[in-house]
């Protein structure tokens, strides 16, 4: 496989899956041999190396895409913002989703969606709205599920008691969790 074109699968996964990935994983699914995706991630460090907003870290066997620490400062104060600020429509539509179809997967939000969700559903972990349990069908990955802090802030006692989706976009209920 051409070196440039593994570099770019690499680096969509990376940015795609927003965790750490196994170098064994991208190898199995880019379709190339271990030492060629080793080569693609030291070649996207180099890249990164040169003032960008990206940098590829590694533990072990596994790499994930993540800021720069040179902008650690900005992102913490974006993140800071994002937990302080009213919740935006991507939050209210991820937290409904999982709070009807739920537990589910990062994946099958973003299947639904159609976008990369991992800084909202980073952000709805922050506020309590939200918690991440061990998938039992894969060991490797989570399923998200609304909390009981989501639960009180509606007032209800259990996911079952939630209204529809209608009711609920009238209810002033909303607006707490909204406006908090």
């Amino acid at each position: 496989m051409d070196q440039d074109k593994l570099k770019s699968i690499v680096e969509s996964i990376l940015f795609v899956s927003g965790e750490p990935v196994k170098i064994s994983r991208l190898a199995k699914v880019s379709g190339a041999a271990r030492p060629e995706v080793e080569n693609a991630l030291m070649a996207l460090q180099n890249d990164y190396a040169r003032n960008r907003g990206m940098v590829i870290i590694k533990k072990e066997d596994e790499v994930q895409m993540a800021t720069s620490p040179e902008n650690a400062e900005t992102i913490s104060e974006l993140v800071k913002s994002e937990i302080q600020e009213n919740l935006s429509r991507s939050a209210l539509e991820t937290l409904s989703i999982v709070a009807y179809r739920g537990p589910m997967t990062r994946a099958d939000i973003e299947a639904i969606r159609g976008v990369n969700c991992s800084f909202t559903l980073r952000s709805l972990l922050m506020r309590g709205l939200l918690e991440r349990i061990d998938n039992p069908e894969n060991s490797r990955g989570y399923l998200y599920k609304i909390s009981f802090e989501f639960l009180k802030k509606m007032g209800v006692d259990s996911v079952e008691k939630l209204p529809d989706w209608e009711s609920l976009s009238k209810d002033a209920r909303i607006e707490n969790i909204i406006s908090e």
